[in-house]
């Protein structure tokens, strides 16, 4: 049974900083794709940043590129995501996800996500 679990989230003002942390247990895969999706309700689920941690490649949403850093350990199946510099548009609730990577920058889209964390709440007050 694959768990996936968040931490980390809270509130912050603007301009503030968090980390949100991830572990995924039972899911050893040497070659996977991690990383972070928020969902605002009535908006669209975005994919904020993912990283294939096998050779460090990482992909970021155009809206946090430069604030943002996602990092990852293919050996202790954690995934954090560094967050500086937040805007009140940062709030969401964030989602920790993990899958196989099926190719060539298939962790750049969404295709690989099989598995999802309950979500840690990010809330920036302006």
């Amino acid at each position: 049974q694959v768990n996936v679990v968040e931490s980390g989230g809270g509130s912050v003002q603007a301009g503030g900083s968090l980390t949100l942390s991830c572990l995924v247990s039972g899911y050893d895969a040497s070659r996977k794709c991690m990383g972070w999706f928020r969902q605002v309700p009535g908006k669209e689920r975005e994919r904020v940043a993912t990283i294939y941690p096998f050779l460090a490649l990482t992909y970021y949403m155009d809206s946090v590129k430069g604030r943002f850093r996602i990092s990852g350990d293919n050996a202790k199946n954690t995934v954090s995501l560094q967050m500086k510099n937040l805007k009140p548009e940062d709030s969401g609730m964030y989602y920790c996800v993990a899958g196989p990577h099926l190719g060539a920058g298939s962790c750049s889209g969404d295709g690989f996500v099989r598995f999802w964390g309950q979500g840690t709440q990010v809330t920036v007050s302006s």
